[in-house]
């Protein structure tokens, strides 16, 4: 029997009987209440954790794919009447011309453990506000007092972009690269100081004397990889289990726990000339000798990316080697210096002329089937005619690669760190995206034996029947007869250099080659501005205290407030029932102290009949 009673607003009490009820619930009714109570606070439970978690995983998916997204927001016209955008201005000084980049960011959202979020300003035509000039800063070498008006179109062309009010809060950097490098410091030191003291003198922005130099090619370097993988992503923070991760034995932090981070990507950068690998070594490393420790101190770079110079989180040692001469051009060029020199002395010694007449020419594997050419040396003609054997082709230019014996090493015997290929993943740029998309058609996910197996059936197809395929378009379009007639060795030399000179296996599938990033060309300028910018979050973090704290609880009030109300609500479901029972035992007290019949005709209701409300 349950039964209710109260003396507001008036003296009254309502009371069930179990006569009318089911015996499995007048047996089981307590335990009946209090199923439904724990099962609706359960309910409410789940109901609350189902969309803090959506909430939640939708913030979370939003925050993973906002760096995916902006890509669509980069396109857009900068706003430069935005006052929390802040700018910064790198000048590339290459040996054949100087580029200028402009660039802009945000105000920085607090987080210490994240990055500026740097992208390049773009003009109300939404094209990336970017200029260049010839000839390269190098040549001023004898005049270096003609370097300031030479370079001031460019900061003129950034002046004209940058909003005038943001000119003395941002920073210049000239940078200049290999044309500079081959100068004397004398000339370099000469040049630098006309930069440092006229430029100041016609534009506001802000230049000291730490933003004018001469950077090494392991800098360069090291900027290009900070560029891709921020481009990329991969200096984020993630707890997704999708993504890949790798511990990482901070440098200098020998005493430390490994850390886990997400993994970024290598870069491999053939050229004309030279070839460049860049990638992260997240583990300690060995040495084989004592020599081979001073050779790595030269190509192993550990930086700090991050705000705080006492947080090792954004700390990354990066190898980066360049081997000049190992370019596709440069490597031709070697190859026929190499043929034409050997040549000519084994018909010295046989008494033949193999290749000094167009009717007996050298038989060149490296040559597309039929394909004519001619190498001029010394006044002399040599001439050849394609055979398209690519097996043999790479077989003839493994020499070239200069490899010793000893472990841990690479390219002309430079040391190099081991890579640990089944937790890698490499871009290729460059020749290598050349090599495999303009006339083979296969760029992106590389493949050993499907580029090998096209490579070779290229190298053995007429060459009067690719001039045709040529003609028809079927090609890239910026593809042209240079290409199609060294597309063979530069196959070949690809194929040997990334499988024999960097010790890649045959079986390795995380190479993806490309020409751009996300629709766009990525330049090491961008890295560049990343490094030299790292310290400006502080002043930010600084200002955003107070308000970076209330952000915090904002986010945090979501879950507190979907908590209390559950709390809340369990205590009055909880405080109903105590009063039920509560009532209930008053109840029966009062109906032992009386006879049962005896209260129902005091209130005038005949007892087989079921109470109800008077």
């Amino acid at each position: 029997r349950i039964s209710i009673s109260c003396l507001l607003p008036a003296s009254w009490h309502f009371s069930i009987s179990p006569v009318g009820c089911p015996r499995i619930l007048n047996t089981t009714l307590r335990q009946i209440v209090v199923i439904g109570i724990l099962a609706a606070a359960v309910s409410l439970l789940y109901y609350s954790l189902v969309v803090i978690r959506n909430k939640y995983g939708r913030a979370y998916r939003d925050k993973r794919f906002h760096r995916y997204l902006a890509r669509v927001t980069d396109t857009e016209a900068t706003d430069t009447n935005n006052p929390n955008l802040n700018y910064g201005i790198v000048v590339d000084c290459g040996s054949s011309g100087s580029r200028i980049f402009v660039y802009c960011w945000p105000r920085h959202n607090g987080n210490p453990h994240d990055l500026l979020d740097i992208k390049q300003m773009r003009d109300k035509n939404r094209k990336p506000v970017v200029m260049k000039i010839k000839p390269g800063i190098s040549e001023f070498a004898s005049s270096p007092e003609k370097v300031s008006d030479y370079i001031s179109p460019l900061l003129s062309f950034a002046a004209e972009h940058v909003p005038r009010a943001k000119h003395k809060e941002t920073p210049l950097y000239i940078l200049c690269t290999a044309g500079m490098r081959i100068l004397p410091e004398s000339q370099q030191k000469a040049i630098l100081e006309d930069l440092l003291t006229d430029i100041p003198v016609h534009f506001d922005f802000l230049f000291s004397d730490s933003h004018a130099e001469v950077i090494s090619g392991k800098q360069e370097g090291v900027y290009a990889w900070i560029g891709i993988n921020f481009v990329l992503g991969r200096f984020e923070h993630t707890d997704d289990e999708d993504e890949a991760i790798v511990e990482v034995h901070v440098p200098g932090g020998e005493n430390k726990e490994a850390i886990f981070r997400k993994r970024t990507v290598g870069i491999l950068d053939m050229g004309g000339v030279s070839t460049q690998i860049a990638y992260e070594v997240p583990k300690t490393v060995s040495f084989a000798s004592s020599q081979q420790e001073e050779v790595a101190k030269n190509l192993l770079a550990e930086f700090n990316l991050g705000c705080d110079a006492h947080q090792t989180e954004h700390v990354y040692r990066v190898y980066v080697a360049t081997f000049l001469g190992f370019g596709g051009n440069a490597a031709r060029q070697r190859y026929e210096e190499s043929l034409f020199t050997s040549t000519v002395l084994k018909n010295r010694l046989l008494g033949k002329q193999t290749g000094m007449t167009s009717d007996s020419p050298y038989l060149d594997p490296c040559l597309p089937l039929d394909a004519q050419d001619e190498i001029q040396q010394n006044g002399q003609i040599m001439y050849l005619r394609g055979t398209g054997d690519f097996n043999l082709c790479r077989e003839i230019i493994q020499p070239f690669m200069n490899k010793t014996n000893e472990t841990q090493t690479s390219l002309n015997g430079v040391y190099q760190p081991a890579v640990h290929f089944q937790n890698s993943e490499f871009y290729g740029f460059s020749e290598f995206y050349y090599c495999t998309e303009d006339v083979l058609r296969m760029g992106g996910d590389y493949n050993a034996a499907k580029f090998t197996k096209a490579a070779k059936d290229y190298c053995a197809t007429k060459w009067s029947v690719l001039r045709e395929r040529f003609d028809r378009g079927l090609y890239a379009s910026h593809a042209d007869l240079h290409r199609l007639k060294y597309q063979c060795f530069k196959s070949a030399w690809m194929y040997e250099v990334f499988h024999s000179g960097f010790s890649f296996p045959v079986s390795y599938s995380n190479l993806k080659t490309a020409l751009q990033v996300y629709d766009k060309e990525v330049q090491w300028t961008l890295g560049a501005i990343l490094y030299r910018t790292r310290f400006l979050p502080l002043r930010d973090i600084q200002q955003e205290n107070f308000r970076g704290s209330h952000s915090h609880w904002r986010s945090f009030s979501f879950v507190y407030n979907h908590y209390l109300f559950f709390v809340c609500f369990l205590i009055v479901l909880l405080s109903i029932l105590l009063y039920l029972l509560r009532l209930r035992r008053i109840h029966r007290r009062m109906l032992r102290n009386s006879s049962s019949p005896s209260l129902w005709i005091e209130e005038g209701i005949p007892p087989q009949k079921i109470a109800g409300p008077l």
